[in-house]
C-alpha cells in the first residue's frame, strides 16, 4: 500500500467514526459479555467471552505494517514485565518511599497495583468493542467518541511515550556515566556525552528489530539483565543496611514541601505499573485476545511485580530518607560488581525503550513505509535507519538538553498517563457497557473518572512547581 492509498484509507476510517449511541453500546455489551436475559446485571469486573471464542469473525480496525495476533500470552506478559521492571525501578526507593514513608509507600504500591490491574483489565475487555479489534488506543477512542477524541488520544499517548523514551535515554546515560566514574572520576566524560552514546545504541537496536513481536529472545535477555541489576542492588543494599547505624525514615522537607512531594510520589506510583499503550500491546496477542490479555496482566501484577517490590523496599530499608534517586549510586561494594549492575541496566534500558517506542514506529512504518518486501529488505532497512534514526535523534537531543526531565515527566504523566490509564478506561467502559451495569457499578466508574481527573490536575500543579524550582538550579546540557 503506497502512502497516498494509506492516507486515503485512514481519512476514510476517521470520517466514519461516530460516538456510540445506546443501541451500539447495547450491541457491544452483548458481544462482549455472556448474556442470559435482558434483566441480567454484569458483575463489577465481569468475565468476558470474546468473539473469537464464540466463532464470530472479528475484524481488525486498520491495516498495519507490523505483525499482530501472533504472540502467546506469556510473551506479552514478559513485555509488560520488562516495561515495569526497567531501570526505573532503581529510583522508586527515593521517588516513592522517601516522600511517603513505610506506611504510605507500602500501601501506595499495593493499592496502585490493584487499581492499575483493574483499569488495564477494563481497557483490555474493550479491545473488541463493536465486533472489531482496535489495535491502537486512538482507534478505540475514535470508535467510542468520534474524530476529536481520536486525535486527542493520539496526541496524549504519543507525548507520554516520547517523554518516557527520553527518560529511558537519560537512564541509560546515567548508567554509562556511573560506569565511567568507577574507573576514572575526573569529570571528563560528562552526562550529555553519555546520553548521546546511549541514543546511538538505542537507534542501532531499533534498526534491527522491525516490530514489537520480533523482540522474542530479546525479552529473555531483558529479564536476565533486570534480574542482574535488581539482585545486585538488593544484596548490596542488604549488606549496607546490616552494617549501617540506625537509619532515619522520617519524611524530609517542610510541611508545604511534603504536600507537593507526596503528590509527585502518587504520580510515580501510577507511572510504575502502566504503559499507556495497552491496546497496541494487546494487538500482538493471539486469540482469544481478551482471555490471553488477562493472563498476561495477572502475570505482570503477581510474579512480575515481585522484583520491583524487593528492590524498592530493600533500598529504602538500607538507606532510609537518604536513599539516592538512582539506587546503584547509594550501594557500596566491589567496583566490578557495580559495573556489571550498571551495564545490565544500560542494556535493559535499550530493550525497554524499544517497547515504548513501538507505537510511533508502527505509525511511521504503516503511514510512510513501502509496504513491500520483508522487514529486512534493503529499502525497508534504509527506511528504518532514516525515520527511526530521526525520531531517536530528537529524543536524544531533548534528553541531553533536559537531564532533569523527571519533573517534565511528572507533568506529562499527570496530563496523559492519568487520563489514558484511569479516566478514559473507566469512561469508555461506561460508554460501551453502560446498559448492562447496575447503578452501583455506574457510580463506581464515575467515582474513578472524577477522582482521577482531580488527581491529574493536582499532580500537574505539583509538577509545574518542581519545574520552576529546578529551572533555577539546572541549565541546558547540565552534567548531573
Amino acid at each position: 500500500m503506497d502512502a497516498t492509498k494509506q492516507q486515503q484509507d485512514e481519512e476514510e476510517a476517521l470520517s466514519n467514526y461516530t460516538p456510540l449511541d445506546s443501541s451500539l453500546a447495547s450491541t457491544s455489551s452483548s458481544s462482549c459479555l455472556p448474556v442470559s436475559g435482558d434483566t441480567d446485571r454484569a458483575p463489577l469486573l465481569p468475565s468476558k467471552m470474546d468473539d473469537a471464542e464464540k466463532g464470530v469473525r472479528v475484524d481488525i480496525s486498520e491495516d498495519t505494517a507490523h505483525q499482530i495476533s501472533v504472540d502467546p500470552w506469556y510473551q506479552v506478559g514478559f513485555i509488560l514485565t520488562t516495561g515495569m521492571n526497567s531501570a526505573y525501578v532503581l529510583g522508586y526507593s527515593g521517588s516513592i518511599m522517601v516522600p511517603l514513608g513505610w506506611t504510605g509507600g507500602t500501601c501506595g504500591l499495593l493499592l496502585a497495583a490493584a487499581i492499575s490491574m483493574y483499569a488495564n483489565a477494563l481497557l483490555g475487555r474493550l479491545h473488541e468493542a463493536g465486533g472489531k479489534r482496535h489495535i491502537r488506543y486512538r482507534d478505540l477512542a475514535g470508535h467510542i467518541y468520534g474524530r476529536k477524541m481520536y486525535v486527542l488520544t493520539w496526541a496524549l499517548q504519543y507525548i507520554n511515550l516520547f517523554m518516557i523514551n527520553t527518560g529511558f535515554i537519560i537512564l541509560a546515560g546515567q548508567a554509562l556515566k556511573a560506569i565511567y566514574v568507577l574507573f576514572r572520576d575526573d569529570g571528563l566524560l560528562k552526562l550529555p556525552y553519555c546520553i548521546a552514546l546511549s541514543g546511538f545504541v538505542c537507534a542501532l537496536f531499533a534498526f534491527g528489530i522491525p516490530y514489537l513481536s520480533a523482540l522474542r529472545i530479546w525479552l529473555g535477555f531483558s529479564t536476565v539483565f533486570s534480574l542482574i541489576y535488581i539482585v545486585i542492588a538488593f544484596v548490596l543494599s542488604l549488606r549496607d543496611g546490616i552494617t549501617a547505624p540506625a537509619k532515619d525514615y522520617s519524611i524530609p522537607g517542610s510541611q508545604s514541601t511534603r504536600i507537593f512531594t507526596t503528590i509527585g510520589a502518587v504520580a510515580n506510583l501510577v507511572f510504575a505499573y502502566n504503559t499507556g499503550m495497552l491496546p497496541e500491546i494487546q494487538a500482538t496477542i493471539r486469540p482469544p485476545v481478551v482471555k490471553n490479555m488477562e493472563r498476561a496482566l495477572w502475570f505482570q501484577f503477581t510474579i512480575g511485580s515481585l522484583p520491583l517490590y524487593a528492590v524498592t523496599f530493600m533500598g529504602y530499608w538500607a538507606y532510609g530518607s537518604s536513599t539516592s534517586s538512582y539506587l546503584l549510586n547509594s550501594v557500596h561494594g566491589p567496583a566490578w560488581i557495580k559495573i556489571v549492575a550498571n551495564f545490565s541496566a544500560f542494556l535493559q534500558t535499550v530493550i525497554a525503550l524499544h517497547i515504548f517506542a513501538s507505537p510511533m514506529y508502527e505509525y511511521l512504518d504503516t503511514r510512510f513505509g513501502s509496504g513491500q518486501g520483508g522487514p529486512f529488505a534493503i529499502h525497508n532497512v534504509v527506511f528504518r535507519v532514516a525515520v527511526r534514526g530521526g525520531y531517536l535523534t530528537v529524543n536524544t537531543l531533548v534528553a541531553a538538553m533536559l537531564p532533569f526531565l523527571g519533573d517534565f515527566m511528572s507533568l506529562t504523566g499527570a496530563l496523559s498517563t492519568f487520563p489514558l490509564t484511569f479516566v478514559l478506561a473507566n469512561h469508555m467502559y461506561l460508554m460501551v457497557k453502560g446498559p448492562k451495569l447496575s447503578a452501583f457499578q455506574k457510580g463506581w466508574h464515575w467515582l474513578n473518572v472524577i477522582g482521577f481527573s482531580l488527581l491529574s490536575v493536582t499532580a500537574a500543579v505539583a509538577a509545574l512547581r518542581l519545574i520552576m524550582l529546578d529551572s533555577s538550579t539546572y541549565h541546558f546540557f547540565a552534567d548531573m
